[in-house]
């Protein structure tokens, strides 16, 4: 990883030269944390989208100077949305930002097959970056927002996205935890059966630049030692660096649990398998996260431009 931690990452992206599109912006959370960017020096301008009226008033409220704003005013969530892909995709920001707009809406908006931001064959998955006090590192949870019932193909797109993510931070070879409520191949636990052929599949070099290895509970997903007194042996166990889970049921649960207990918890949530850089924070994640957020974006934009 290029960088340890959300600090760190926020040293590096300072100065950058941002410009964010926000379909929602009509929100105090959002409004906050672009305040936070520009103080950061993350964010340099932008189009904020929503009703005229009430931007302009959360943005006095959170202290937002609107000068390297313009402002469109909308209401209607679909068109707000749509509105701010066009826009990226027409080079007038450099990314999304999703403020007080349904996910359903955002992702209609995006997955338009005249915007081409999505690749033949690919799938749109949620990645969360996660820092916590009581783990070494940053590791990231994937789909926790997305894909309800993902296929085992769908699994190893999900896998390829978070991979792609992690190489583009700096994780060479990022090792994968397939996350299920038990650590045997059971046919009773469908989860356990696609872990078993994700992991096939990568020793095949169907699932390149990784190491994946599962089926692995939590304990064993994070822990070394809990993953040695279960007789389990790995590279994985204990240096998570993606942990994938079954479908929503479990990821979402579990992203929103780690967001609200975890120890000194930050975090970071993009939008793996667009062309389009798009941030997808839940619209209850603080501030922070969406600054985090914004900072990765801007991480990676400039990393795309040096893989190109």
């Amino acid at each position: 990883m290029k960088f340890k931690n959300f600090d760190e990452l926020l040293g590096m992206v300072k100065g950058k030269t941002n410009r964010i599109v926000v379909p929602g912006a009509n929100n105090d959370e959002v409004l906050t944390a672009c305040k936070m960017g520009v103080d950061h020096k993350i964010i340099s301008g932008g189009i904020l989208i929503g009703p005229k009226a009430q931007v302009e008033e959360m943005a006095k409220k959170v202290g937002l100077k609107l000068d390297i704003f313009e402002i469109v005013d909308k209401s209607d969530y679909a068109e707000m949305c749509n509105m701010a892909v066009d826009l990226v995709k027409a080079g007038k920001g450099d990314f999304l930002v999703k403020g007080l707009v349904d996910t359903k809406f955002y992702m209609k908006a995006i997955l338009r097959k005249e915007v081409g931001a999505v690749a033949e064959g690919t799938v749109l998955s949620h990645f969360v970056l996660f820092e916590l006090s009581n783990y070494h590192k940053l590791f990231a949870v994937t789909d926790a927002a997305i894909m309800i019932n993902p296929t085992l193909e769908q699994k190893a797109k999900i896998t390829r996205n978070a991979v792609d993510m992690m190489r583009m931070l700096g994780v060479e070879t990022p090792k994968v935890s397939v996350v299920c409520p038990v650590e045997k191949v059971n046919p009773n636990i469908p989860s356990t059966l696609d872990a078993d052929a994700l992991v096939k599949m990568n020793k095949a070099g169907t699932l390149k630049n990784c190491v994946v290895e599962g089926p692995y509970d939590i304990y064993i997903t994070f822990s070394k030692e809990l993953a040695a007194e279960k007789g389990i042996k790995g590279a994985v166990p204990g240096e998570t660096d993606i942990a994938l889970f079954p479908n929503l049921d479990s990821g979402n649960p579990v992203y929103k649990c780690l967001s609200f207990f975890g120890a000194g918890m930050k975090s970071a949530t993009l939008l793996a398998g667009s062309n389009i850089p798009v941030i997808l924070p839940s619209r209850t994640d603080t501030p922070m996260t969406k600054l985090h957020s914004i900072a990765l974006a801007c991480y990676l934009k400039d990393a795309a431009k040096i893989a190109a």
